[in-house]
């Protein structure tokens, strides 16, 4: 590694428990143990309830907030301050590579601080907030108005088809 020029390094939900998140698949304590992920995890289930959806990011985006960078993570940032061409991709949303130092990151299943509007697929700088629904873009808030449509933010993060 001393004379390494290009460095990749991947990583997934374990290098976050240590700062406290729970991984996916883990048996006894994943979330996969607690939540089906075909309510709350798919394309399907956004569209059949996104409430429920949105509400359980939201949850999700909070329990990131609680937690800081763990020593893994402040690892791989150093090393990529070492390397000349270093690419760090993470199945993680949680954005912790980068709070660490990290600014090479591909972030395959997206982040969960980001949210996109589900018209477009574009990233939402604001959105309006109404009791009990879910958040719109503003964009389409105020296109509603006139046509009648709107269509709901989700958070930039993995949906999958099972």
């Amino acid at each position: 590694m001393q004379r390494a020029r290009f460095v990749a390094a991947l990583t997934g939900a374990g290098v976050s428990a240590e700062s406290g998140l729970a991984t996916f698949r883990d048996a006894q304590t994943g979330l996969w143990a607690r939540f089906d992920p075909r309510e709350i995890a798919t394309p399907s289930a956004f569209a059949r309830n996104p409430k429920l959806v949105w509400d359980w990011y939201a949850w999700r985006r909070e329990r990131v907030g609680t937690v800081q960078p763990n020593a893994g993570h402040r690892a791989l940032a150093e090393l990529e301050a070492r390397v000349p061409e270093f690419l760090l991709v993470t199945q993680n949303v949680d954005g912790l590579h980068q709070r660490a130092g990290s600014h090479s990151v591909v972030e395959l299943h997206g982040n969960i601080t980001r949210v996109k509007c589900s018209r477009e697929g574009s990233i939402v700088e604001r959105w309006e907030n109404s009791e009990g629904e879910v958040p719109r873009c503003v964009k389409h808030v105020k296109r509603a108005r006139c046509h009648g449509g709107g269509d709901q933010s989700e958070r930039d993060r993995a949906l999958f088809t099972c």
